[in-house]
Formats: C-alpha cells, sequence, structure tokens
C-alpha cells in the first residue's frame, strides 16, 4: 500500500519532532549503532528507546538489519534527503522573492537618489 506524500511527510516531521528522536538521528548520522549503544547517553530505558526507534522506523528514517546476533538501527540518508528535498523546493521559492524584493528596492533607490547619510547610520547602527 502506498502512502500519499502528505501522510509520509506527517509521519516523518511528527517523528523529528520529539528531541530523543533527534538525538537518535544525529547519533546514527555517524554510523549504524544497536540499541543498547543508542540508549547509553539517556536516562531512559532500552524500552523506550526501542518504542523511539520503531517511530522512526515507522517514518522511514532509520531501518535495522540482523547482523548475527546484532541488530544494528541505520540511518535512511534517503528518506531525510527527500524532507530536504520539499523544505529546499519552499526556501528556493521564498529566496527567489527575496532576490525579486531586493531588486525593487534597488531600483527604488536609485530612482530616489541614493541613501540619505540618515539612512546609511541607520543601516550601520542594526
Amino acid at each position: 500500500m502506498l502512502i500519499s506524500d502528505d501522510a509520509a511527510l506527517d509521519v516523518a516531521f511528527m517523528a523529528l519532532a520529539d528531541p530523543v528522536r533527534r538525538r537518535l538521528i544525529a547519533r546514527l548520522s555517524r554510523g549504524p549503532a544497536t540499541v543498547n549503544e543508542l540508549a547509553e547517553p539517556f536516562e531512559i530505558s532500552k524500552q523506550a528507546i526501542s518504542k523511539h526507534i520503531q517511530v522512526l522506523e515507522q517514518a522511514e528514517l532509520v531501518t535495522r538489519t540482523r547482523d548475527a546476533q546484532r541488530r544494528p538501527v541505520h540511518l535512511n540518508p534517503a528518506r531525510l534527503e527527500a524532507l530536504t528535498a520539499w523544505i529546499d523546493q519552499y526556501r528556493l521559492i521564498r529566496e527567489g522573492q527575496f532576490r525579486s524584493l531586493d531588486a525593487v528596492l534597488r531600483s527604488s533607490t536609485a530612482h530616489s537618489g541614493g541613501h540619505h547619510s540618515g539612512d546609511q547610520s541607520t543601516q550601520e547602527s542594526k
């Protein structure tokens, strides 16, 4: 069953809304780790860490593999890249709007004869 893009985004951003899960993602960005290794810096139970990992798995932000007796957790960089791409599309739109505004302001300043000395000192003090 395919999950709609909006639903997948909702699940991923809800997973990332929790500070513990964000710290787990940060740790996994350095390489795979077991639940025990991920639990070490936290003052919560391994069971709680496992539940956080399950939320991250449901959001497809992490995966688990089997390595003999170990089940390391891995970051899913493709999923993070998809979230980044979604964010970037809006960032690029906003940057384009700011560039347009800058052009209008430059044009307006050029037509009004440049900066007044009071304007410049106000800009420098900011």
